[in-house]
């Protein structure tokens, strides 16, 4: 169901940058370099008082965070969307061209907008899933697929600092706070994980004496 909506990309981008709502609100088209596969996050977007404000990020620093391909693929065809709708909008067009996430006529999204659709999308797709047979998802907030990026990287072994750096945390040291439960997993792992990898090395040093040994005796026999 999200996939065939106007702002599929931005679900995409969260939860493959792990880019907080207001940073990806805030981003312009100027700030994608889909050339390099990387995304420029330098400000964010929020509403206070039924007016739109632009600010720094929360940590205050801009950073520069990789995509993959499929996500560059993502973008490309969110940019042909939404010229299409600029030229179907016509003179009704009220946006300038450079933000990536706009309503259909070219105007910045509000915030709430995106969350409280996230919740309408998951109702959308259970209440065809049911109907279908097919897997319901769980109810989620918009902040949860930042999560979801970070606990994944984490358990696949990506530095802290590495993750740190994507999610725009000021000091790796929040990410471990954040993120204690996913640390905790995989140190209680490590154990095995280093005794899995002694294993392997030894048995590959057995496999090849047991080989220099039979070579040898194949020597001896000629």
């Amino acid at each position: 169901m999200a996939r065939a909506h106007r702002l599929f990309a931005f679900y995409h981008l969260a939860a493959y940058t792990g880019a907080r709502r207001g940073e990806l609100l805030n981003l312009r088209w100027r700030d994608i370099d889909l050339a390099s596969a990387e995304v420029h996050i330098s400000g964010s977007t929020a509403v206070v008082g039924g007016t739109r404000i632009e600010g720094t990020t929360k940590s205050g620093r801009s950073r520069t965070v990789s995509i993959d391909e499929g996500t560059v693929q993502v973008l490309r065809d969110h940019r042909a969307r939404q010229a299409e709708e600029r030229l179907t909008a016509g003179s009704q067009w009220t946006g300038s061209g450079q933000y990536v996430f706009t309503t259909s006529w070219g105007g910045p999204v509000h915030p709430d907008t995106v969350s409280s659709l996230m919740t309408d999308l998951i109702k959308a797709n259970n209440t065809a899933m049911r109907s279908g047979g097919g897997e319901l998802l769980p109810h989620a907030r918009l902040h949860d697929l930042r999560h979801l990026h970070a606990t994944t990287l984490l358990l696949a072994g990506v530095p802290v600092h590495v993750v740190a750096a994507r999610l725009g945390h000021a000091d790796p040291s929040v990410t471990l706070r954040v993120y204690a439960h996913v640390i905790r997993d995989q140190v209680a792992e490590a154990a095995d994980v280093f005794a899995r990898s002694i294993s392997a090395a030894d048995a590959a040093a057995v496999s090849k004496s047991v080989s220099k040994r039979a070579l040898a005796e194949r020597a001896k026999g000629r």
